[in-house]
């Protein structure tokens, strides 16, 4: 109590002695003053009294020692002394140098004026009562200059009259601010009479060197004025009304006026009142919380008046502890900053900087290089205050969640919760910490964070993902689907987490703890898989089940199923895309089971839809069925065209080169084709099903279809062929605008294509159905396949002309032709296959002849000699056979005078040598026809039974008759032998021989026929 009456008197003094012109941030009002101390010190009105009148008495005790002090003075001194011994005291007088020639002179002197010592004034002023008029006047302040100059010592002769009066200065002492001036003085002269020019630039300043109170005289000023400011401090904050945070330090009108008066009356340097603010506001800040900001300004403040030799002793150590102990307190805050200073408030966040700023300024001062020399570096502190203070924050989380209490599951999940905490707090870190951190105090704190908590989940992580894996290894065991799911969020939070590495230096980024992470996964990644493709089948069980098979709106064509199976398909691969396997060689693996999953869950589904649609095809309704059959074919192509865009959504490309990186160019092409085999089949695979269904939607057309073909083939020749044709025309054009605004157009396609084939099919069975009738039936119905063609190419909006003239069209195109030919040219036609055959054998296990054709065409004569035969099967039961061979000219209807000739019997060879030669007489109209031939039958000889067919060959007569090829003149001599391969046709299934057959009354046709048949009988016999 005793010290704070002390204080509360050495600011009662300080008020009671102020000295100057207060400035308008003073208050002038001396009770206002008081006022304001009795708050400051909180002291009763009777004890402000009692301490004021002390001060009072103290300070009329010490006037009355300065006037008797005076009076002895002039005692002492002659007897009758002027009154400028009392206005002109000795240090009111001081002189510059001299500058010599120069009109702007710059001294940078500094003079103290004191009232103690009038020795050499006093020596001039004893010359004041001779001073009589102006001039005398001047003299004799050309005198005191003088003796001033010299430092009251006699004056050379030469110096003698040498200083002339430029100007002067008056300035009232008390006109001079509290806080000194610096300004711009114009020089006034002496008289009316005197020209002066120019302006002197002075820094004026008032100061008092003694004090009469009892706390002066105890501690020095510079702790008095500390600790007046401490009690002020403490006042004003408790005044503020806004939240402490946010004080910005700044005192009132009062609390300035009173410090101001006390700085100047001590004497109180600009160093020394900076370094007293900085203290006490560093103080006050660790017990009263307030702007950073500030402080920031005070530390800039001591750096700007820092003048190291001004500062010593008490006042050096006293700023130093101040630095020590606001760093100390500042990194005590720093430990705890996720909960000081939350990313969460911006007003925290920006405290946090202000305060690092400070930090960083403390440490780069050069005040505190000179008073702290000893100090380690900022940065390593904070660094190692980072780690610990993250580590603590990771044993915090770990309690907070608990991941080591309940069974496997409630671990991992308390173990996701654990490390998604860890990720935002990493965010946090390179986001916001990290930039504040890195300004101020030149420390990288993401990385001294990231590192520390990614080794301490990387040490969790994988002690429970070895238990997972030991239990998931065991004989029966089964992932569950929240097992599943949490496993699945532990790998993705790890990832993320993983993913800040990024943001690390090159140097701190090679060697992290979870560098290789995915390796714990590879077992449950591959159970999750077939928990979520059975969960796939589950959810298209469901969406089939509830689809009513009508389109979702009026926009598509596809039903809610396809929409579910797709989205199902789309999380699939989201799935893949979230996972990012960085191991190219178990990326492909999974890919690959991926995509057959969502391959045969496709297949899977295709399946249900159809089956769905079947069972509603016996409903009375047959356009329901119709319409729900194109929904479902079109279901079945929304899903085929999905998994068309697998090698995007899977990233095929980068699964491709990452495994050209790791294995080669093999490698990449591994994974080409088995995952482009897999998209091939399933893509089969969805169309074959389509095939399928609209075989369902084109057999429903059959009997309509069947009664209009009909009504074309039953039509009389007086109707016209559109007319006979229009019936079929207009049902299907009826049939096609459903179709059209009910399937997608890939489907509708494919539809076309299906009810085409059956057309082509239906036509095709009629026209066989209906072979030896008149031609008129077979043109009406070769009109009808052409108006078809138009009809489903619509001028190229429908089929392409190439898919409408396929191998259905042609074979019904040949059998109207066909049909439409007499039975000779049937005949011709027959053997022209043949011939056709017989250049396209090359080989044959019937075995082969040798022969020689040539032809001499004076004589028009035809030789043929048969030469031999080899590899010849065997027909008979010792393993060998008697061949021959039969030669004949064909078709017999023209060569009518020819007759077939034979070889004679070779017993028991499978290797017979003829060597015989025939002649047959050929006109040239004769062999120029394109079917005419030469034909070489071998048969085996059973003289108990009709002989057995051992093949045949044929060659076109167009081949040897022809002008350039060698005569007979000279024997076959020049003609190389003809290998020809033997064959064995049945000719039962050819069209040809039906349309002869269904000639009845042909005799011709029924003996060719009949000769067919008995080699067909003849082979059948022997197998």
């Amino acid at each position: 109590m005793l010290q704070l009456d002390l204080l509360y008197e050495e600011a009662l003094y300080t008020v009671l002695n102020r000295v100057g012109v207060p400035s308008q941030r003073h208050a002038t009002n001396e009770s206002e003053l008081f006022s304001y101390l009795q708050k400051v010190f909180d002291k009763e009105p009777e004890e402000h009294k009692i301490i004021l009148h002390r001060v009072q008495e103290s300070k009329e005790s010490e006037e009355k020692k300065e006037r008797k002090f005076s009076f002895r003075k002039k005692k002492d001194k002659t007897e009758k002394r002027s009154s400028v011994r009392e206005v002109l005291a000795a240090k009111c007088i001081q002189v510059t140098e001299v500058k010599p020639e120069t009109l702007n002179p710059v001294w940078k002197e500094h003079f103290v004026l004191d009232h103690d010592d009038d020795v050499s004034v006093a020596e001039a002023c004893k010359k004041l009562n001779e001073v009589s008029g102006l001039k005398g006047m001047g003299r004799y302040f050309k005198q005191i200059a003088k003796s001033v100059r010299t430092n009251g010592t006699a004056a050379s002769a030469a110096e003698e009259n040498v200083d002339d009066f430029l100007g002067c200065l008056n300035i009232p002492i008390n006109e001079i601010p509290v806080d000194g001036c610096d300004r711009w003085f114009k020089l006034e002269p002496r008289s009316s009479a005197s020209k002066v020019q120019g302006d002197c630039h002075l820094i004026l300043k008032l100061f008092t060197t003694q004090r009469d109170t009892s706390l002066s005289k105890r501690d020095s000023h510079v702790v008095i004025h500390e600790k007046f400011l401490s009690r002020i401090l403490g006042y004003e904050h408790a005044q503020v009304q806004v939240d402490p945070y946010n004080w910005n330090g700044r005192l009132s009108l009062a609390a300035q006026t009173v410090l101001s008066l006390h700085a100047v009356q001590t004497d109180l340097s600009p160093l020394q009142q900076a370094i007293i603010r900085w203290r006490c506001y560093s103080s006050h800040h660790r017990s009263q919380r307030m702007c950073y900001s500030f402080l920031l300004e005070l530390l800039r403040t001591v750096e700007e008046e820092w003048d190291a030799p001004s500062v010593e002793g008490e006042l050096e150590l006293s700023l130093a502890d101040s630095f020590s102990l606001h760093t100390d307190y500042c990194l005590s805050l720093l430990k705890s900053i996720r909960q000081v200073f939350p990313c969460s408030s911006t007003i925290a966040i920006s405290r946090c900087e202000f305060m690092l700023r400070g930090l960083g300024q403390i440490h780069t001062m050069q005040a505190f290089k000179s008073v702290c020399p000893f100090r380690k570096e900022l940065h390593l502190e904070i660094a190692t205050l980072i780690k610990k203070s993250t580590v603590e924050w990771y044993e915090g989380t770990i309690s907070q969640y608990k991941p080591d209490e309940g069974n496997l599951e409630e671990k991992l999940r308390a173990l996701v919760l654990v490390v998604d905490a860890v990720c935002v707090d990493v965010r946090r870190a390179q986001t916001v910490y990290n930039k504040l951190f890195s300004s101020s105090v030149k420390v990288d704190f993401f990385s001294v964070s990231y590192r520390q908590l990614e080794k301490l989940v990387a040490a969790d992580v994988s002690t429970a993902m070895e238990r997972v894996c030991g239990t998931l290894e065991q004989e029966g065991s089964r992932l569950t689907q929240p097992m599943g799911e949490t496993l699945f969020e532990l790998y993705m939070s790890l990832k993320t987490l993983k993913l800040f590495r990024e943001f690390l230096p090159l140097r701190d980024a090679k060697m992290l703890a979870l560098t290789g992470f995915h390796e714990w996964f590879k077992t449950s990644i591959h159970k999750w898989l077939q928990i979520v493709h059975e969960k796939s089948c589950e959810r298209i069980l469901k969406a089939v089940e509830v689809d009513q098979l009508e389109p979702v709106h009026n926009l598509s064509k596809h039903s809610t199923s396809a929409v579910d199976v797709t989205t199902c398909f789309n999380q699939v691969q989201q799935f893949w895309v979230q996972l990012a396997w960085p191991d190219s060689a178990g990326a492909f693996i999974f890919v690959t089971r991926l995509t057959d999953d969502v391959c045969s869950a496709a297949v899977f589904y295709s399946e249900q839809i159809k089956r769905k649609v079947e069972r509603s095809q016996h409903g009375p309704d047959s356009k329901t069925f119709t319409s729900q059959l194109c929904i479902a074919l079109n279901n079945i192509e929304h899903v085929r065209v999905f998994l068309g865009n697998l090698p995007r959504d899977l990233d095929w490309q980068k699964l491709e080169q990452a495994m050209e990186e790791s294995c080669g160019v093999e490698g990449k092409e591994q994974v080409n084709k088995a995952l482009s085999t897999q998209l091939y089949n399933i893509d089969m695979d969805l169309q074959r099903e389509a095939k399928r269904m609209i075989t369902h939607l084109t057999d429903k057309m059959i009997l309509d279809i069947k009664k209009y073909i009909q009504h074309i083939s039953l039509s009389p020749d007086s109707i016209s062929n559109d007319d006979a044709v229009s019936p079929l025309m207009k049902y299907l054009d009826d049939t096609l605008v459903i179709l059209s605004e009910s399937l997608v157009k890939e489907n509708l396609a494919r539809v076309l294509q299906g009810l085409w084939r059956l057309l082509l099919r239906m036509i095709f069975d009629t026209v066989a159905e209906n072979r030896g009738v008149s031609l008129e039936f077979y043109g009406r119905f070769h009109f009808t396949v052409e108006a078809l063609v138009e009809f489903f190419h619509a001028e190229g909006e429908g089929l392409a002309l190439e898919d409408l003239r396929n191998e259905g069209y042609k074979a019904l195109e040949e059998e109207l032709r066909l049909n439409k030919c007499s039975s000779n040219e049937l005949i011709e036609q027959h053997f022209l296959e043949r011939m056709a055959q017989q250049r396209m054998l090359k080989h044959s296990r019937f075995g082969r002849i040798s022969v020689k054709c040539y032809y001499e065409a004076a004589d028009q004569r035809l030789s043929v000699e048969v030469l031999h035969a080899a590899d010849l099967i065997a027909l008979d039961a010792n393993g060998l056979s008697d061949p021959f061979v039969i030669v004949e000219l064909c078709p017999r209807h023209l060569f009518p005078m020819a007759k077939s000739q034979r070889t004679q019997v070779k017993p028991k060879t499978l290797h017979p040598v003829f060597d015989e030669l025939f002649n047959f007489h050929v006109t040239p109209e004769q062999y120029r026809h394109t079917s005419a031939c030469v034909t070489f039958t071998v048969m085996d000889y059973d003289w108990l039974s009709t002989n057995d067919f051992a093949g045949e060959a044929i060659a076109p007569l167009s081949d040897f008759c022809r002008a350039d090829k060698p005569s007979s003149h000279g024997g076959g001599k020049l003609v190389q032998p003809l290998i020809l391969h033997l064959s064995r046709p049945k000719p039962s299934d050819k069209p040809i021989l039906k349309m002869l057959e269904a000639r009845t009354t042909d005799r011709e046709a029924q003996e060719f026929v009949r000769k067919l048949k008995d080699i067909q009988k003849s082979i059948g016999e022997e197998e």
